[in-house]
């Protein structure tokens, strides 16, 4: 570490191409999400020291895609040594453990709480072996609501607690969600705790070898009614759309909105008139993607089994030109 403040220019280079050496020779590598059209919007994955917000209104797939990503993470990333944070405000660790089993067994919520037919003791059965596979993974939760203050003095305890000889092992750190932490004393608003988190998560993510996911909501104005007809630019999520825009913007280097275009009755969905006839059409709008490209991608919700599929970008509606 320089004794200094800053960094000769001379250090940047051979960091650099420390890097690109690293990925060229498959020593240094990207985390793999489940699908290859999110990994390809990155650098063919999630760089590590890397922060993503995903932004979606209630009931859009926000915390699918953060449960889908972690339940499969070490299955993708099988040559990769990391754990698991989870800072979960949302819902009891249980309900998250039974959504989990539903994804597993790839039935309903309802029925592994036997509130749709009564579970079959076979079904059970797989969840008790499921379980034993997975409960020694490397996974820890956190479910007890905490101001930014305590959420990086926990994160900085973790990353010293699973250190090899001094050094940080990787971790996935997910928050569900910002606005759930809790106001500190000093902040006089909801936005004050935003801008917080996002200065502290920066600070984190440059100091370990971190992944933040951090969930998100949108504004209502998104559920503005002009912006439900059909064909319209307004169909479409933006920046702005978030809460806390600016203050999590800049420090993002992924920012993901979701939106299910049924859900407000469009069937052909932005100026590009995509025609949405299933309506588990789930769209990712990249919108900021630091070392990869900005795009929408289509998905396919299966909340019944908590996934989520990648699917073909869907046909356009045709237009007739008028004659002018």
């Amino acid at each position: 570490m320089s004794k200094t403040s800053w960094k000769s220019l001379k250090e940047g280079y051979v960091e650099s191409l420390n890097y690109m050496k690293g990925r060229m020779e498959g020593k240094i590598s990207s985390f793999k999400t489940p699908w290859p059209k999110f990994n390809d919007a990155g650098a063919d994955g999630i760089e590590w020291n890397s922060t993503i917000v995903i932004g979606g209104r209630p009931g859009t797939g926000k915390t699918l895609i953060k449960d889908q990503i972690i339940r499969e993470s070490f299955k993708r990333n099988p040559s990769d040594q990391f754990r698991v944070l989870e800072f979960q405000f949302e819902m009891v660790a249980r309900t998250s453990a039974l959504r989990e089993f539903s994804s597993v067994i790839g039935r309903s919520y309802k029925y592994m709480c036997s509130a749709s037919g009564k579970m079959s003791a076979e079904d059970l059965s797989k969840c008790y072996e499921y379980a034993k596979i997975r409960k020694d993974m490397p996974i820890d939760i956190v479910d007890e609501p905490c101001t930014v203050s305590q959420f990086k003095e926990t994160v900085h305890k973790y990353m010293q607690q699973y250190s090899v000889e001094g050094k940080p092992v990787k971790t996935i750190v997910t928050l569900d969600h910002s606005i759930l932490l809790k106001k500190d004393a000093h902040e006089s608003s909801k936005m004050d705790t935003i801008y917080n988190l996002g200065e502290a998560v920066t600070e984190l993510k440059r100091k370990y070898p971190i992944i933040f996911i951090i969930l998100s909501q949108l504004n209502r104005d998104v559920e503005r009614i002009d912006r439900q007809e059909d064909g319209k630019y307004g169909n479409y999520i933006l920046s702005s759309d978030f809460f806390g825009a600016d203050a999590l913007l800049q420090h993002a280097d992924i920012q993901i909105g979701l939106n299910r275009p049924a859900n407000q009755k469009i069937r052909f969905y932005g100026p590009d008139r995509y025609i949405i006839e299933d309506d588990r059409v789930l769209v990712l709008h990249f919108l900021k993607c630091r070392n990869g490209d900005t795009r929408m991608s289509f998905f396919k919700t299966h909340f019944e089994k908590m996934s989520m599929e990648e699917m073909q970008t869907p046909a356009q509606q045709e237009f007739k030109k008028k004659n002018g």
